[in-house]
C-alpha cells in the first residue's frame, strides 16, 4: 500500500493531518472480519445472503477491499513503526453491506435490497461514500440493467458518491460492467492492468469505454494490480488485483477530500476530481480524465 500511496501522491493529505476521520463509507460487497486493522471502525454490519448478525466473509473479498480504504495497517508495523499496509483513509468508518455470497456471486435483487437499506438509513449513519467493488456483464437482462442503475443513480441524488469499479472484462471498448456504466457515478479503471502481475486476469484486463451512449468510462484511474490488503482470515494480509482493487484506492482518497471538504455534493467532487486528474488521460495513453491525485484533490487551490 505504500507503494499505491506514492503513485497517487498522498504526502500533502497526511502532512495536513487527513485521515479520513468521521467519515462513513457504505462497501457493498462479500462481508467483512474483524480484522485487528479496523478496530472498533465497522459500524454498521447487513447481511442480504444469510440474514447472519454477526462480523463474517466467507470469500475474503469484502475484507480485503474494506482494507484498501480504512485498514490502520497495524499488524504490518516495522521496525521503524511504519505501518505498511495502512488503507488510503485508515481513520475512516466502514458500513459493510453483504450481498455476494462465498463464491463472490450475487443476484440483482440482494443488491437493490442493500440499496434499500442504504437509502433508509444514510442520514442515521451520515454515510458519505458507496463502494461498489460488483458488476454485471451488459448482456444481462435489460430490466436488471434498468433497475440497478436507477437505484445507484438515487444513492447519488441522495447525496452519496457512488464509486463504482469498471470490471475486468478488457482490453476491448464497452467492457464497463453495470452499474459503471452509468452518467452519474464514478467509475474507475485500473491504472497499471498491463502489469504481469495481474496473473490471471491478463493484460489489458480493465473495462474500457465508452459506454453505448458515448460516456468516457472509466472516469479516473488508480493502482489495482497486486495489492496488498486484510486478509478474510482475520488475521494477516493477502494479495488480490483487478479493477476491484482500484475503485477503493479511489474511495479512500475521497474519503480524504470529504474528511477536508464535508459541504461538497457528489456532483461538485466528481468535477473536482476532473479538474485534479494528474497525470492526464492522454499523457497515459488511456481513455480516462486520468490518474486521481490526492494532494491535488485536497489542496485549497
Amino acid at each position: 500500500m505504500n507503494r499505491v500511496k506514492k503513485l497517487i501522491h498522498t504526502d500533502y493529505a497526511y502532512k495536513s493531518g487527513l485521515s479520513g476521520r468521521k467519515t462513513v463509507v457504505a462497501v457493498m460487497d462479500t462481508g467483512i472480519v474483524a480484522h485487528p486493522d479496523f478496530e472498533d471502525r465497522i459500524v454498521a454490519f447487513q447481511d442480504f445472503c444469510n440474514g447472519r448478525r454477526g462480523l463474517y466473509d466467507d470469500n475474503g473479498h469484502g475484507t480485503h477491499v474494506s482494507g484498501i480504504i480504512a485498514g490502520n495497517g497495524g499488524q504490518s508495523r516495522d521496525r521503524r513503526g511504519i505501518c505498511v499496509y495502512s488503507g488510503i483513509a485508515p481513520r475512516a468508518e466502514i458500513i459493510l453491506l453483504k450481498v455476494l455470497d462465498e463464491r463472490g456471486n450475487g443476484s440483482t435483487a440482494k443488491v437493490l435490497e442493500g440499496i434499500d437499506w442504504l437509502l433508509r438509513n444514510h442520514r442515521k449513519y451520515h454515510i458519505r461514500l458507496l463502494n461498489i467493488s460488483v458488476g454485471m456483464l451488459p448482456d444481462a437482462g435489460k430490466k436488471e440493467q434498468q433497475e440497478l442503475l436507477a437505484a445507484v443513480d438515487e444513492v447519488w441524488d441522495h447525496g452519496i458518491l457512488v464509486v463504482a469499479a469498471a470490471g475486468n472484462n478488457g482490453p476491448k471498448e464497452n467492457t464497463v460492467t453495470i452499474p459503471g456504466i452509468s452518467r452519474k457515478i464514478l467509475t474507475v479503471g485500473s491504472s497499471d492492468d498491463e502489469s504481469a502481475e495481474g496473473g490471471r486476469l491478463g493484460r489489458g484486463y480493465s473495462g474500457k469505454g465508452p459506454t453505448e451512449c458515448c460516456i468516457i468510462k472509466p472516469e479516473i484511474l488508480a493502482p489495482g494490480t497486486g495489492i496488498v490488503s486484510c486478509s478474510g482470515t482475520g488475521r494477516g494480509y493477502q494479495v488480490k488485483s483487478g479493477t476491484s482493487m482500484a475503485a477503493p484506492v479511489v474511495t479512500g482518497a475521497l474519503a480524504l477530500a470529504f474528511e477536508r471538504y464535508p459541504h461538497l455534493e457528489p456532483a461538485e467532487m466528481k468535477l473536482r476530481l476532473y479538474e485534479r486528474a494528474y497525470p492526464r488521460g492522454e499523457q497515459l495513453g488511456k481513455k480516462a480524465w486520468g490518474m486521481i491525485h490526492a494532494d491535488n484533490l485536497v489542496r485549497g487551490f
